[in-house]
């Protein structure tokens, strides 16, 4: 007899941030009780030094727990856990520590992705703690959001479509709307999109792999949405605040990475040629070892020889 499936797997990804994990499950496990949803919760800890994995087992004994002995890095914590969610889930929920979850969000989140059998992946509307609202959907990158970020446009433009952002205005409305890819702090993929593209390239340890999968979607014919009438809290950056040069080098890394998977040669040349130029100056004025390295690390990445296609 065939096990019924479950509507939705949520996949938790941890490293050091167990007061932020405990606040985040207590949300989720009111709103998955309010909203009805049969769901099941994995949460995958990255070798924590703090009392994560205590918490989890003291005072959330109904999640799923696969504690590592080493640093797994975000992209393969969240592969253990789809390679497990995949066969029970029809949705799968990636979903930062440091979010909360209130009712009514995975109702319409699952209500909008039932309603769209063509939406591959779907993003809540996501708010800073203070209420105001946080950029979470985007354009893909090319060769104008790499300048962007490397601080060669004025400031003044930064919001704009120029650097891959849509208008403050569709947030504000009910209505869904089409984008390229959300934030990875909230984002749900539909397990049929899933094993249509496979799950996240572990090539990435961290960063970018949200924005891979999302054009490898694309690319298969899946669409990707923004719900506004789904809402999640999110802190942002409380695990990666705690490494900066390393999280940064990370950064530049995965961002030659997906250029090199998913850029033409010219942006490839471009975007490589500002790189070398700006964190090269950087490099000149680091003041520690730890910067030195990190800086030589992303140009490494984005050296002339290391810039050849990656197959998508």
């Amino acid at each position: 007899m065939a096990t019924e499936r479950l509507q939705l797997a949520v996949i938790i990804v941890s490293w050091n941030v167990s007061e932020h994990l405990d606040r985040c499950l207590d949300s989720l496990r009111h709103a998955v009780n309010s909203d009805g949803v049969d769901a099941r919760v994995w949460v995958i800890d990255n070798a924590s030094r703090d009392a994560t994995v205590e918490t989890v087992r003291r005072r959330h004994p109904w999640v799923q727990l696969r504690p590592q002995t080493e640093n797994l890095g975000y992209v393969r914590a969240n592969n253990l856990g789809i390679a497990e969610a995949i066969e029970v889930a029809d949705a799968i929920w990636l979903l930062n520590p440091d979010t909360l979850v209130p009712d009514n969000t995975i109702a319409a989140l699952l209500g909008f992705m039932r309603a769209a059998p063509s939406a591959g992946l779907v993003g809540p509307k996501l708010l800073n703690p203070d209420g105001t609202l946080q950029e979470c959907a985007f354009r893909f990158p090319g060769l104008s959001q790499a300048a962007f970020s490397l601080g060669s446009v004025p400031d003044r433009l930064y919001h704009t479509s120029l650097n891959g952002r849509y208008r403050p205005a569709l947030f504000a409305q009910r209505n869904a709307f089409r984008i390229g890819h959300p934030l990875g702090a909230a984002m749900l993929a539909r397990t049929k999109a899933i094993r249509d593209v496979g799950p996240l390239d572990e090539g990435f340890f961290m960063y970018c792999e949200e924005i891979d999968w999302a054009w490898r979607m694309q690319r298969a014919g899946w669409e990707r949405w923004l719900v506004p009438d789904a809402v999640v809290t999110h802190a942002g950056g409380a695990s990666t605040r705690q490494a900066r040069p390393s999280t940064t080098a990370h950064l530049w890394e995965s961002r030659a990475r997906l250029y090199r998977k998913h850029r033409g040669r010219l942006t490839r040349a471009l975007v490589a040629a500002m790189v070398r130029r700006s964190f090269g100056s950087r490099r000149a004025s680091a003041d520690s070892d730890a910067w030195r390295d990190a800086y030589d690390r992303i140009l490494a990445a984005w050296a002339p020889g290391s810039l050849g296609r990656i197959q998508a």
